[in-house]
C-alpha cells in the first residue's frame, strides 16, 4: 500500500478537484434574510431552492473551511433512493418515500444539465446485496410488492448477481435502477458561481461559533456579528456543537479507501461487468462503487465493514485528521472478503468523512424555536448524497408555508431518539460495539 496520496483526510473527489480559489472570509457585520450555517449539500441546495424562489431575499452562506470540505466532499458518492432507518410494510406508503427520493436525484441530474457543470456522475443503478438468507427472502418478497404500486426495483438472486457483480458470500440483492453515483465536491464547487449569480453570498474561513436565538438572529463569527430573520442549520454531523441535536445525533468517522486505475476490461476480468454501487445488509455496513478516473479507466471506492472503521470521538469530536493505518487494513481486509480477485489491486487514496447516525438511523427536517426561525435537516445516517440535496427543497417549501407534500414522510419533522450525555454516550457506545460488532440503534 503506497502512501503518496495519503494526506490528511483528502478524498478523491477533493484530489481530483484540482485549484480551488475559496472565498474572503466575513469581515464586517452584516444583515441578511436567511443565514444558512454551512457549505456542504445541505446548505449549498437550500440557498439554490431559496434565491431561486425568493430573488429578493438576501441570502448568506457561512463556511467554516471551503465549500464540500466536509462529509459532502468525503463520502462513498452514493445518490440511494429510499429513507434509512424506513423499512416501509405499506407498498402505498413504499411508493412516496421512493418518489420522493427519486425526484431528489432527478433535480441534482437536472441542475448539472441545465447549468452545464463538469460533474462525474452515474445513473446506473445501486444494489442491495444480501449475505442473509432470510434478508434476501424477505427482500424479494418486498420487491414483489412494490411492484405493485409501480416501483422499478426488483430482485436478482445469487446466480445472477455472481454474473453481474462477483460478490463471495452474497444469497442474492435489490437491484435499483434509479439509483446513481455524483462527485460531491465537484457539484458543489461548480454550483458556487450558480448560487452566487442568483445572488446567494458566500462566506468561506467563517466559522460561525455562537447562535443567540429571537425575533431577530444573532450569529457570532470570528470577526463579525450576523444578524438574521432566519437561520438554516445545514451542519448535519458538526451541528451539536452548535448547542443543537446535542442528545439526538451520534457523529461517527466513516474510513474509505479507493483502488488504484484500471481500465473496464480489467474490472470485468475481476468481476465487475456493471458499474452499481452497492452496500451490504450488515449493522456495520459495507459500501462501494465504481467512479471515472480519467482516460477511460475507472478506480473503485470502498468503505465499512467493521468496528475498525468506523470510529466515534469522546464528546461529538468532528476535527479529525485522516485515517489511520489500521482502519485502511480493515477496509481492505472486507474488500477482499467479497471481492477475493482484488487481493492484489493496490490502494492509493485513503480518508475519513463524518457521518450523523440516530439512533433510529432515520433523518429529520423542520423548523424549531420560539420564533419558528430555526429551520434544520440533520442526521442523514449514511444517505446524506440524496437527502441532503433533497434537503434544499423542503427547507424552502417549510420556509414558503408550502409543505404539505412533505408532511407524513418519515423525514418530515421527525423526534429523534434521546441519547445520553457524556461520559455514558462513549463508554455505552464502545461497550457495545465491541461485545456486538453492532452500532447501538432503536427502532
Amino acid at each position: 500500500m503506497s502512501d503518496q496520496h495519503f494526506d490528511a483526510n483528502r478524498s478523491v473527489w477533493l484530489a481530483d478537484a484540482g485549484a480551488y480559489a475559496p472565498r474572503p472570509p466575513l469581515g464586517r457585520d452584516s444583515r441578511v434574510d436567511v443565514a444558512i450555517i454551512g457549505g456542504g449539500f445541505t446548505g449549498v441546495s437550500t440557498a439554490y431552492h431559496l434565491q431561486t424562489r425568493f430573488p429578493d431575499k438576501t441570502i448568506a452562506i457561512f463556511e467554516a473551511r471551503t465549500i464540500a470540505s466536509g462529509a459532502s466532499g468525503r463520502n462513498g458518492g452514493q445518490m440511494l433512493n429510499w429513507v434509512h432507518g424506513v423499512d416501509p410494510e405499506d407498498p402505498t406508503r413504499a411508493r412516496a418515500i421512493y418518489e420522493a427520493t427519486r425526484a431528489g436525484i432527478d433535480t441534482i441530474e437536472s441542475m448539472i444539465a441545465e447549468h452545464d457543470l463538469d460533474v462525474r456522475h452515474t445513473r446506473q443503478g445501486h444494489l442491495d446485496v444480501f449475505t442473509d438468507p432470510r434478508k434476501a427472502e424477505r427482500a424479494a418478497t418486498a420487491a414483489e410488492r412494490w411492484n405493485e404500486v409501480g416501483l422499478p426495483v426488483r430482485f436478482v438472486d445469487a446466480h445472477e448477481l455472481e454474473r453481474t457483480m462477483a460478490f463471495d458470500g452474497a444469497c442474492g440483492a435489490l437491484l435499483d435502477p434509479e439509483g446513481g453515483t455524483l462527485d460531491g465536491a465537484a457539484f458543489l464547487r461548480e454550483l458556487r458561481p450558480v448560487i452566487e449569480g442568483l445572488g446567494v453570498r458566500v462566506y468561506e474561513s467563517t466559522p460561525v461559533t455562537r447562535i443567540e436565538e429571537g425575533r431577530e438572529i444573532e450569529l457570532t463569527t470570528p470577526d463579525a456579528i450576523v444578524r438574521a430573520s432566519a437561520v438554516v442549520l445545514a451542519t448535519n454531523a458538526y451541528t451539536p456543537h452548535l448547542g443543537y441535536f446535542r442528545s439526538g445525533i451520534v457523529p461517527l468517522h466513516s474510513h474509505v479507501i479507493a483502488t488504484e486505475p484500471a481500465a473496464d476490461i480489467e474490472w470485468e476480468s475481476r468481476g465487475f461487468h456493471v458499474g452499481c454501487g452497492f452496500t451490504d445488509d450488515r449493522d456495520r455496513l459495507s459500501y462501494g462503487t465504481l467512479i471515472a478516473a480519467g482516460q477511460g479507466a475507472k478506480r473503485l471506492l470502498f468503505g465499512g465493514g467493521s468496528n475498525d472503521t468506523y470510529d466515534y470521538i469522546f464528546g461529538n469530536g468532528t476535527a479529525f485528521d485522516g485515517t489511520s493505518e489500521a482502519a485502511s487494513r480493515a477496509n481492505q481486509r472486507q474488500l477482499q472478503a467479497y471481492f477475493p480477485r482484488l487481493r492484489r489491486v493496490a490502494i492509493d487514496h485513503r480518508w475519513s468523512g463524518p457521518v450523523a447516525l440516530t439512533l433510529s438511523r432515520r433523518c429529520t427536517i423542520g423548523v424549531r424555536g420560539a420564533h419558528r426561525n430555526v429551520y434544520f435537516a440533520v442526521g442523514y445516517s449514511g444517505h446524506g448524497v440524496t437527502m441532503a440535496n433533497l434537503a434544499g427543497k423542503v427547507l424552502t417549501d417549510i420556509y414558503s408555508d408550502s409543505d404539505e407534500a412533505w408532511r407524513g414522510l418519515p423525514f418530515y419533522q421527525h423526534d429523534l431518539r434521546y441519547i445520553p450525555p457524556e461520559p455514558f454516550r462513549s463508554i455505552g457506545y464502545h461497550a457495545y460495539t465491541r461485545l456486538t460488532g453492532r452500532s447501538p440503534r432503536s427502532s
